[in-house]
């Protein structure tokens, strides 16, 4: 309720509303562009190609709404650009240029920027031959050599329309334009997932009491989701009075607010989209041993591989975590802001000890939100391996969906606030 409560008092600002049709429109183009097929395929064959258990590409149809399977412009997703964002995130550790530029400002931001777009093109392209040439051949009406670049190049294309699209979205919408692009196509899948479970039902495949007990399991995953991303743990900070000239300054009591989740859904698609960087390869193998290799050892698909692939995304996710939550608060920063200014944390001396208690705290707090969307994303892969239920959407899906959607409405919080900001300085 207090979600659809917000979503309603920005309706009725203008400014706040231009923003959300904005960025509404801007989904409405994704889908669209999710439903135009790329030229010179044959539909019947790729049909072919996608019944049964696709479990293999199942994360793949996850981040781009079907399109993958259907083999549409946006194909690729918006997958190379996150690839693309881990790629450039990890070089500013490993080398001193990216370090410099993370610590420019505004100005070394948009050099990263511009690095990463130029790197999503490549990481597109590269993909796009790969499916072309390897998964999708058989697909392909004419093989000439003009049709394949043809292809590839409406391929790479959608990826970076994509990209584009994000971007807009972050300027002139509301929220973080790649995440509502996968939310975007999370959400579409909705129908056809509630259609398969209902199909499940009637013909017995499964029981209603399964389906109960699924559907039941789906709201506790909601509600610790949202539990876990809206926790936090206040830190009181005292603040000493000073005098400057005839004027009083400090004495209040303030606190620093550390989340659970510092990052949001962030680790969970970085680690999915890291987990599906064996399976890009092997569409230029499709086969070969190497792809035999990764469907058996490194796929949910597989067997053992289910096992490997659950184990490696629960510790992905948990390192992604405390990487990004040690980018996005930084101990040192606060504990140096809060003695310039004369706070301090009651009993804990000020500067370095301030730093390391802050620090401490961050790394207790975030192991809990991290185990938690470590476990609640593999756990339905590895059911859904056990039992007849396919619940690919209950688990991670579900956690970008509800994640992204709590972001969102964040986000309009945030703006409202700042327009009341405004209005009082005017």
């Amino acid at each position: 309720m207090g979600m659809l409560k917000t979503i309603a008092q920005a309706w009725k600002v203008a400014e706040i509303r231009s923003k959300m049709i904005f960025t509404l429109l801007m989904l409405v183009v994704f889908r669209i562009g999710s439903c135009i097929p790329v030229p010179g395929i044959n539909r019947a064959v790729l049909a072919e190609m996608f019944t049964g258990d696709a479990g293999l590409f199942e994360l793949f149809d996850l981040f781009s709404g079907g399109s993958f399977s259907n083999l549409t412009i946006f194909a690729l997703s918006i997958t190379p650009y996150i690839t693309a964002s881990i790629i450039v995130q990890l070089l500013t550790i490993a080398f001193p240029y990216f370090q410099r530029l993370a610590e420019e400002g505004t100005e070394g931001r948009k050099k990263m920027a511009q690095i990463t777009r130029y790197l999503t093109v490549v990481l597109g392209l590269v993909q796009a031959i790969g499916l072309t040439v390897g998964l999708f051949r058989r697909a392909i009406v004419d093989r000439s050599a003009f049709s394949i670049i043809v292809i590839v190049l409406v391929l790479t294309a959608g990826t970076a329309f994509l990209m584009w699209l994000g971007e807009q979205i972050n300027e002139k919408g509301v929220g973080n334009g790649i995440s509502l692009l996968i939310f975007a196509g999370i959400v579409a899948r909705i129908p056809s997932g509630i259609r398969s479970l209902f199909v499940s039902v009637s013909d017995g495949t499964i029981s209603v009491i399964t389906l109960i007990i699924f559907v039941v399991v789906g709201v506790l995953v909601i509600a610790g989701v949202v539990l876990i991303q809206e926790g936090q743990r206040k830190i009181p900070v005292n603040y000493a009075k000073r005098v400057v000239g005839r004027k009083m300054y400090g004495g209040q009591s303030t606190h620093i607010p550390i989340k659970v989740n510092q990052t949001g859904v962030i680790p969970i698609i970085f680690a999915l989209s890291l987990l599906q960087f064996p399976l890009t390869i092997t569409y230029f193998f499709p086969n070969s041993g190497f792809t035999e290799f990764v469907t058996k050892w490194l796929s949910p698909a597989g067997n053992p591989g289910v096992w490997i692939y659950g184990v490696l995304n629960i510790v992905l996710i948990i390192a992604f975590t405390y990487f990004y939550a040690g980018i996005s608060f930084n101990p040192k920063d606060i504990a140096n802001n809060m003695k310039a200014n004369g706070g301090s944390i009651q009993g804990i001396r000020p500067g370095k000890a301030t730093e390391e208690y802050l620090q401490k705290v961050m790394s207790r707090i975030t192991v809990v939100g991290a185990i938690f969307l470590a476990l609640v994303a593999t756990l339905p892969t590895v059911v859904s391996v056990l039992t007849p239920l396919n619940i690919h959407f209950g688990g991670t899906s579900l956690l970008i969906a509800v994640g992204v959607a709590l972001e969102t409405v964040r986000a309009l919080e945030n703006q409202m606030l700042m327009r009341n900001y405004q209005g009082f300085l005017k």
